[in-house]
């Protein structure tokens, strides 16, 4: 009975441990005010704007309905002491985002799912509008912005996003002043609605906006760069997937179940004293070094970009830092398909345009010296099959259900071509970038270097044990090259 009484005590006093961290955590940051930020209706009479108000969820957007909010939040240092917070920036946010949604109104809407619809639906009416909350923390904003925290550190900063079973909000905001050193823009958004790219859209939009102060009367439309595309009916299922995901969407929980409720996938608890939020740089010498390493081993028409030897470097020294104890392991990765549609869509599509893509392979397969030629290897292996069409070997809601009763899977979020660290809202560019959510989904995420061009920033989530042995395999894969 002893050891069973041990770790009784131990996961109480875990639980006891969280909750206070929690509570502190909380203490730190007072919400200033919570209050909605509704598409300008003034801005709507002056341009030539035509955003739609409905929008049918596409068979991209389906396969993530119930999954996780998508969270990021973007530090930024308070440029001078002669610029006031609450007087200058704050309004400027505001108003630029007033001026932007109505660029964007589905992400003022929610997503339904009405009886009489035979699919879920984005819905914006008049009225609706982005839950925009502002708060002040005492929490040291330099060590938030540095390369390694205490996760639960960021929670606070990240908007709830409501879902119920009728209907799901598709955007939240949070702004965090942190007094004398800066604030931080916290953004939650409905997976189902955008993907990463198109989200970056929307902030950069906003950022520009931001940045030239336009007002109601003086803002007439946005650079076609950052101009939406709303038209899904160049996207065919030919495949039928949608219809294979509401039936398995209908089935859980079911039957017939329409909830907008959004799934607990577990993961590494952010709240937790031993979850530790780490960010780490492979630099364009690093990336370099890494490329050269996979061609001298990989056939010569192996294709070696950026994104896959990162991508493989960091799954081998993820696997020697969890030491998984399944034989399996499936690294999921997403692949952008705006421009691999048999027709291409605009590179500012609105929604969802990716697919799913695995690399199956054996625990010591990563483990051993070969680890990281093995997972560069097996990335394109994925993408050659993508020669075949986007759909021919995506991975659905079932298959990745059957992958998960026997293997660790590993995921990846972001992309360095995102650019987040140029979104300038007119205060400078941000110090530090986080994707929170990975702390829920256990995926880890790739961004540009913040430091130099070409480079690659990684951020993942981890217990201080596992964090501490990545670091190690991290540092000296690198010294071995």
């Amino acid at each position: 009975m002893k050891p069973f009484k041990s770790l009784y005590i131990r996961k109480r006093f875990c639980r006891s441990i969280t909750k206070f961290l929690a509570m502190e955590e909380a203490r730190s940051l007072k919400v200033v005010e919570v209050c909605s930020v509704a598409p300008s209706e003034a801005a709507a009479a002056t341009t030539n704007c035509s955003t739609p108000t409905s929008l049918s969820l596409t068979f991209f957007d389906l396969l993530w309905l119930r999954s996780p909010p998508v969270e990021r939040v973007f530090f930024y240092q308070l440029p001078n002491t002669t610029i006031s917070f609450f007087d200058t920036i704050l309004p400027n946010l505001k108003l630029s985002l007033s001026l932007t949604l109505q660029h964007f109104l589905p992400l003022a809407g929610t997503i339904t799912w009405p009886l009489e619809s035979p699919h879920p639906i984005i819905n914006y009416v008049p009225g609706d509008a982005v839950s925009f909350t502002i708060a002040e923390s005492t929490t040291d904003f330099n060590m938030l912005c540095s390369n390694t925290c205490q996760a639960s550190l960021l929670h606070h900063l990240i908007p709830h996003l409501p879902t119920s079973d009728e209907q799901a909000s598709v955007m939240a905001l949070q702004v965090t002043l942190f007094p004398g050193s800066g604030f931080s823009i916290g953004i939650t958004t409905h997976h189902a609605a955008t993907d990463g790219k198109a989200t970056t859209l929307f902030l950069k939009a906003w950022a520009f906006v931001c940045s030239n102060n336009f007002t109601e009367s003086s803002f007439s439309s946005l650079p076609k760069h950052l101009t939406p595309f709303y038209d899904r009916s160049m996207i065919k299922d030919t495949k039928g997937i949608g219809a294979m995901y509401l039936n398995s969407w209908l089935n859980i929980g079911g039957p017939n179940n329409r909830s907008m409720k959004v799934w607990d996938l577990g993961g590494v608890n952010a709240m937790s004293a031993e979850s530790v939020r780490g960010s780490f740089e492979l630099t364009s010498s690093n990336i370099r070094q890494l490329k050269q390493h996979a061609n001298s081993k990989l056939d010569e028409n192996a294709h070696v970009s950026t994104y896959s030897v990162a991508c493989a470097y960091v799954l081998q020294c993820l696997v020697k830092a969890e030491q998984p104890k399944t034989d399996g392991v499936a690294f999921l990765f997403s692949v952008d398909c705006r421009t691999r549609m048999e027709t291409p869509i605009s590179s500012t599509y609105f929604g969802n345009c990716i697919i799913g893509q695995k690399v199956m392979g054996g625990t010591k397969k990563l483990l051993g010296d070969d680890g990281f030629i093995n997972g560069v290897e097996g990335m394109n292996e994925a993408l050659k099959k993508l020669e075949d069409g986007v759909f021919s070997e995506a991975v659905t809601l079932s298959t990745m259900m059957k992958i998960a009763r026997d293997n660790r899977i590993l995921t990846t979020a972001g992309s360095p071509r995102f650019e987040v660290y140029s979104i300038d809202f007119g205060w400078g560019k941000p110090m530090k970038v986080d994707m929170t959510s990975i702390g829920k989904s256990g995926a880890f995420c790739i961004s540009e270097s913040r430091n130099e061009n070409g480079g690659v920033e990684i951020s993942l989530v981890l217990n201080k044990q596992q964090m501490e042995t990545f670091v190690c395999h991290f540092n000296q894969g690198l010294q071995s090259l």
